[in-house]
C-alpha cells in the first residue's frame, strides 16, 4: 500500500463528531433591563407641554417670530392648532383696516378660542398711514388695544398725509416729516384709557404733528419704557404743561434733531425725583449739554448707557460720572478717550460693548478683564481691519482665563441686536 493510496483511504473514512448546542438564555439582571428599556411614545402622541416648549424655542430662537412656521404648525393637527395660534398671536401687526377686521374676527370674545387668542397678545405694532389704501382708522386702533387685556408693548408708527399729486415715493425723511397728520381724537384717547396697562411704548413719528406723543403719554400711567424715533418732540410754546407724572425706567431716542433740554426736563422730571431711570440709549451722537444733563440728573440710578461715540474728554467725563453702570455701549469711541473711560469703569460693570479698529488701544481693556470680577461679557464690533488687531489675541486669552464671554461681529446691526438682547435690569 503506497503512500498515496493510504492518504486516499484515510480521507474517505468519515469520523463522527459530537456537537452540542445550548440554546438556553441566561437571565438578564434587573439593572440591564432598566437601562435597555426603550421609551415609548404615548398613544395620544407627544405631550402638549413638550410640543409647546419646542414651538417656543424654534419660533423665538433669534428674537423674531417665525410667523410662517407657526402657521404651518397650526395646520399639523387639531391638538397643535391652538398652541401654535397662541404663539402666533403674541405679536400682532395692524397696518390696514382689512388687517384690523381679520383681527377682530379672530379675537371675538363671544367664542372660547377668540378669548384665548385675545389674551395671548403681548406685543402690538400699529401703522397709521393715510397715504395707503384702506388705512387703519384711529378709533379702530384704540378698540384693537382694548381687545387685548394682556397687551404690554405697543409700537405705533404715525405717517403724515401728502397732498394729492405732490406725494413723491422715496422722498427724504425731512420732507416726509413735513406732511400733516391729525392729532388723536378725544374719543380715541378715552378708549385707550380703558385698555390694558401699557408698560412699553415705541412711537415713530413721520409727520409734522408734535402733539401726538404728549397726548399718548398723558393716558399711559403704567408706562415704564419709552422709545421715540422720527420727528423731534417738543412742547407747545406758550402753554404751561405740567411735568410727565410717571417714572420711566428705560428711554431710547433716535430723532432727526436733538430734543431740547426743556422737553427732557418735562419728560424725566418724575424719573429724576424717583431715581428710576436705569437705561438710556441714544442712537445719534448727543451734544455735550444733553449728555451732561442726562448723566448728572440720573447718575445714581443709571445702569445701562448706549451712545454712538465718545470723542472728547468732556464726553468721557460724563460717562465716567455714572458709577452704577452695569452695561456700557460705545460704537465708535475715540482712541484718545478709550483708556480714560476703561480705566475708570465701575467695579460692577457686567457687559461692555464697543467698536474696534486696528488702532484701538486694548491694553486698558485687558486690565479691566483682569480686575473686574463682575464682568461677564464683552461684545466687539470690528471694523477697518479690527479683526487683525495685534492685541486681539491677548484679549481673547484674558477673557478665556477669566471666564468672560467675548463676542466679535463685523456688522453694526448685529452688534446692536446682541447688546439689546442682554438687558441686565431686573
Amino acid at each position: 500500500m503506497g503512500l498515496f493510496n493510504f492518504l486516499r483511504f484515510w480521507m474517505r473514512s468519515p469520523r463522527p463528531h459530537q456537537v452540542f448546542f445550548d440554546l438556553a438564555v441566561a437571565p438578564l439582571s434587573p439593572e440591564f433591563c432598566a437601562i435597555s428599556r426603550v421609551p415609548r411614545v404615548p398613544a395620544r402622541g407627544i405631550p402638549l407641554e413638550v410640543v409647546l416648549d419646542i414651538l417656543e424655542t424654534v419660533c423665538y430662537d433669534d428674537g423674531a417670530i417665525d410667523a410662517e412656521f407657526l402657521r404651518t404648525c397650526s395646520l399639523v393637527c387639531k391638538s397643535w392648532s391652538l398652541p401654535a395660534q397662541k404663539l402666533l398671536f403674541r405679536r400682532i401687526q395692524l397696518c390696514s383696516q382689512a388687517a384690523y377686521n381679520s383681527f377682530v374676527y379672530a379675537v371675538d370674545r363671544s367664542t372660547e378660542r377668540g378669548g384665548i387668542l385675545g389674551d395671548s397678545v403681548v406685543q402690538m405694532r400699529v401703522v397709521l398711514d393715510n397715504n395707503q389704501p384702506g388705512p387703519l382708522r384711529q378709533a379702530c386702533f384704540a378698540r384693537a388695544v382694548t381687545l387685548c387685556p394682556n397687551l404690554r408693548e405697543l409700537s405705533l408708527a404715525l405717517y403724515g398725509c401728502g397732498e394729492p399729486g405732490n406725494d413723491i415715493v422715496g422722498s427724504p425723511a425731512l420732507e416726509r416729516m413735513r406732511r400733516p397728520a391729525p392729532s388723536f381724537e378725544p374719543g380715541t384717547l378715552e378708549l385707550l384709557q380703558t385698555g390694558p396697562p401699557i408698560t412699553s411704548l415705541h412711537f415713530s413719528n413721520w409727520s409734522d404733528n408734535d402733539q401726538s406723543i404728549v397726548q399718548l403719554l398723558d393716558i399711559l400711567p403704567s408706562l415704564k419704557s419709552l422709545s421715540i424715533t422720527g420727528k423731534t418732540p417738543h412742547l407747545s410754546p406758550g402753554l404751561t404743561q405740567p411735568p410727565f407724572a410717571y417714572a420711566l425706567t428705560r428711554m431710547r431716542m433716535n430723532c432727526q434733531l436733538e430734543p431740547s433740554l426743556d422737553f427732557l426736563e418735562w419728560l424725566l422730571h418724575t424719573s429724576s425725583q424717583a431715581n428710576s431711570l436705569c437705561a438710556i440709549e441714544l442712537d445719534r451722537e448727543p451734544s455735550l449739554d444733553m449728555l451732561d444733563y442726562l448723566t448728572k440728573n440720573h447718575m445714581e440710578s443709571l445702569q445701562e448707557l448706549a451712545i454712538p461715540s465718545c470723542t472728547t474728554s468732556e464726553h468721557a467725563t460724563a460717562v465716567i460720572r455714572c458709577r452704577s453702570l452695569r452695561q456700557l455701549r460705545m460704537e465708535r469711541p475715540s482712541t484718545s478717550t478709550i483708556p480714560a473711560v476703561f480705566r475708570q469703569l465701575p467695579m460692577g460693570i457686567q457687559h461692555l460693548a464697543f467698536g474696534m479698529d486696528q488702532n484701538t488701544p486694548l491694553q486698558t481693556l485687558i486690565e479691566v478683564v483682569k480686575t473686574r470680577d463682575e464682568l461677564e461679557r464683552i461684545t466687539v464690533n470690528a471694523w477697518d481691519k479690527g479683526n487683525s488687531h495685534r492685541q486681539l489675541s491677548a484679549l481673547k486669552m484674558a477673557c478665556a482665563f477669566r471666564g468672560v464671554d467675548l463676542r466679535i461681529t463685523n456688522d453694526v446691526r448685529v452688534h446692536r441686536a446682541m447688546v439689546r438682547g442682554t438687558n441686565l435690569l431686573c
